[in-house]
């Protein structure tokens, strides 16, 4: 599979490469990733056909918008997608911090906040680091922290916006497959057109198939999936017993297990893109060279026999 291949985000307009570049880990996520190296990976996905970049207010406290902005904003606009999220604004002395990022800028952090007006600033701010004049695709971050807003006010600004034509797709961006599938089932009509599911559709973790992607497929909504190396967990010395399950299983097939990790959630007709993480030109190039690798349909059946996987979602 190329990297570069174009497909539809779901029932929208939009459309987004099958690979896209998360922009977490170049805002410091547990380790600070120098300007001129984050530059440099953006870059090189660039370079390698990625285009669809993803990133947050949170992610470093508006040092990896910042990052990205400075990359993507000399690029011809229309050629490509760009998401970002709403529900954390930055304020001065922002109370509801994480401790995951590495030197976060001084004298700002974030602060929850899901309502209506807060989310519309967000967007404002946003577009103010990225330097760019609008946002393709737009999430609702982590809607679990205040539900009833987030699904309800939240929900309503990103709704508007899209009315007006000024964003192209509304989604949410989780890390619980239940929380997403709740929304989905409680938003109002016309709903979401994507969501944007980190870790829960991978090889050590296929609860997203207990009732969320099946849920998106019947309703036309796009599947982003994301933590496809589960935090690095999959190849790391205390991994599960199915990581070495599923590292046997990828080297009987001659398959490197990075390249499985990647492809695994194109076995779901829902999943429009898959999205990685890198700090280094060099770990975009690996994920490029894994979606490019060649995994038979004998490996997925491999491993459904032998219990790795549920039953297997037909390919799309």
């Amino acid at each position: 599979m190329d990297a570069s291949e174009v497909v539809p985000l779901g029932r929208t307009s939009v459309s987004v490469t099958r690979l896209g570049l998360g922009l977490a880990s170049i805002g410091g996520l547990f380790t600070p990733v120098p300007k001129e190296q984050a530059v440099a990976t953006i870059e090189r996905a660039w370079d390698l056909g990625v285009r669809l970049f993803d990133t947050a207010p949170v992610y470093g406290y508006g040092r990896s918008e910042t990052y990205a902005g400075l990359v993507l904003r000399s690029k011809p606009r229309h050629e490509f997608v760009l998401s970002t999220k709403v529900g954390r604004l930055l304020v001065p002395g922002g109370t509801d911090t994480q401790e995951i990022w590495a030197d976060p800028p001084p004298g700002v952090g974030p602060k929850n906040d899901y309502s209506y007006a807060a989310v519309r600033q967000s967007i404002e701010d946003s577009l103010e680091r990225l330097g760019l004049d609008r946002i393709d695709v737009l999430h609702v971050h982590d809607p679990e922290q205040d539900f009833p807003l987030a699904v309800g006010e939240a929900y309503y600004a990103l709704a508007d916006l899209r009315a007006t034509g000024r964003i192209g797709a509304v989604s949410i961006g989780v890390n619980h497959a239940d929380v997403a599938a709740r929304y989905l089932r409680e938003v109002e009509e016309p709903g979401l057109d994507a969501v944007l599911l980190a870790g829960r559709y991978s090889l050590l973790d296929q609860s997203g198939l207990d009732d969320l992607l099946p849920l998106c497929g019947e309703r036309g909504v796009a599947v982003i999936a994301a933590g496809v190396f589960q935090g690095g967990i999959l190849t790391s010395a205390d991994a599960p017993p199915a990581a070495t399950a599923w590292q046997r299983l990828c080297e009987s097939f001659d398959v490197p297990l990075a390249a499985a990790a990647i492809q695994f959630p194109f076995t779901h007709p829902a999943v429009a893109s898959v999205l990685v993480g890198a700090r280094h030109p060099d770990e975009v190039e690996a994920s490029v060279q894994g979606l490019a690798t060649e995994v038979s349909d004998e490996l997925w059946r491999e491993a459904e026999r032998v219990g790795l996987t549920p039953a297997r979602a037909p390919k799309p």
